[in-house]
């Protein structure tokens, strides 16, 4: 069986170098590595099986089910980031960036720590970094060019800014999935996810802004920034959020009395209460259209996820992996954590999550950590690797939002070089003291 599992793992591995050589997208060299490995499968038990036992060339069933396994996150995933567009399209992004920056201009701190908070929330409610530089990225970095921060140091304050907003909660699509994985409810995460995510992008906004030598000139910022509807005001925009977190803290103190209703039914009753306060009528239609769009190539890796998941668990390769790892001392694993979490998200997406990160929780349970401490700062970890290659998905939405003239190696991950490094440090020291931070979690 070691042996059967071995030849399966070895089959992807090369199965997914063959295609991305030859120019595949990291999706479809993902999905079609998938079908040659249970190919390989079946092929093999056929050699090795009387012929009662024959069985299809290509099991349809597992992987028809695996790409459905992540079928409520691609819902949660579409549903949150269509009303992030909404509420962008009617002013409200715009409306806070020119209230941040009419309050404080002058004082340069406060200004940058609510640009950071205004990073955060796209991705932490929608669990894209991506979505984060599309709705907000251009504003920000706008002003951040008026503070005198070069280019490049806005590239990177944008990305880091992103990233640490896919890990804040409520929504990680890394713990999610690795916590589905592990047969673990997702609950207690939010406070850690958020002293890491918080950290990190504070860190990153401060260090790579530098002292600043040029004052924010009022008048000249709010000239790079969109005209906002005059009907516009704070009640306009506070409410969907304010009717959002409502619905969702009843479904937690009544949950005997209210019915649950469910993450994508949720953003979409905020949607609509976005539609009906917004000063503008909004085209509806083109705006679901262009995130639909926009999240084809997030939507797309998570059902190849699911695929690839189900067809290693089929063949033991899952299984194999999982026992190489939680047969690794503590030691090596803190010891390399720091570089093989944010590089296998380079290579593999959130496939990283179900693959690498449920046998890591089990590993450390086993160990008497506490594991919703040790996968919040997996979770944190991960997504720093967007920028690396193959797939560098909010690394390169980064450079192409913002029009970035710089190189991307030399210049622009170079730069973002420090504040990763300070995130896997930070999550690493929440790895190793995990049990003495499970206070936590309630």
């Amino acid at each position: 069986m070691f042996a059967h599992s071995g030849i399966i793992l070895l089959v992807i591995v090369a199965a997914f170098i063959i295609f991305k050589l030859t120019k595949f997208t990291t999706e479809l060299s993902m999905f079609f590595s998938a079908i040659v490995a249970a190919f390989a499968h079946s092929l093999l038990l056929r050699l090795a099986s009387e012929p009662r036992d024959i069985v299809p060339l290509i099991p349809i069933r597992h992987i028809v089910e695996g790409a459905f396994t992540y079928f409520d996150v691609c819902l949660i995933f579409l549903s949150a980031t269509f009303f992030m567009a909404l509420f962008r399209d009617s002013g409200g992004v715009a409306f806070i960036v020119r209230k941040i920056v009419t309050a404080f201009h002058a004082k340069r701190n406060l200004c940058l720590l609510f640009l950071t908070l205004v990073l955060l929330l796209p991705g932490a409610i929608t669990g894209s970094g991506a979505t984060t530089v599309l709705t907000v990225g251009a504003l920000v970095s706008s002003v951040l060019s008026s503070m005198g921060i070069d280019e490049t140091r806005r590239a990177g304050i944008i990305y880091m800014g992103a990233v640490m907003s896919a890990a804040a909660p409520p929504i990680n699509l890394w713990a999610m999935m690795a916590a589905a994985g592990a047969n673990m409810p997702y609950v207690g995460f939010a406070k850690p996810l958020l002293v890491l995510s918080l950290m990190g992008a504070l860190f990153s906004t401060y260090w790579l802004a530098g002292k600043g030598s040029k004052k924010l000139e009022l008048e000249e910022a709010l000239k790079m920034l969109p005209d906002v509807p005059s009907e516009q005001n704070w009640f306009r925009v506070g409410f969907p959020f304010v009717l959002l977190l409502a619905l969702i803290l009843a479904g937690r103190i009544w949950f005997f009395n209210m019915p649950v209703l469910g993450l994508p039914l949720l953003f979409m009753i905020a949607s609509f209460s976005v539609i009906l306060l917004s000063p503008k009528p909004l085209p509806i239609w083109q705006i679901a259209r262009s995130t639909v769009h926009s999240l084809l190539p997030l939507v797309g890796i998570m059902v190849v996820v699911g695929v690839l998941i189900q067809v290693m668990a089929l063949s033991g390769a899952r299984g194999l992996i999982s026992l190489l790892i939680v047969t690794l001392p503590l030691k090596m694993l803190y010891a390399t954590l720091f570089f093989i979490l944010p590089l296998s998200e380079g290579f593999l997406q959130y496939a990283v999550a179900p693959l690498i990160g449920v046998p890591l929780i089990m590993l450390f349970n086993m160990r008497g950590m506490d594991p919703i401490i040790a996968l919040s700062a997996m979770a944190v970890m991960w997504p720093i690797g967007d920028c690396l290659p193959p797939t560098a998905i909010v690394g390169r939405a980064t450079v192409i939002e913002l029009d970035y003239k710089g190189r991307y190696y030399g210049d622009f991950v170079k730069a973002c070089l420090i504040p990763m490094g300070f995130v896997a440090l930070i999550g690493t020291l929440f790895l190793i003291f995990s049990t003495n931070l499970s206070f936590l979690e309630v």
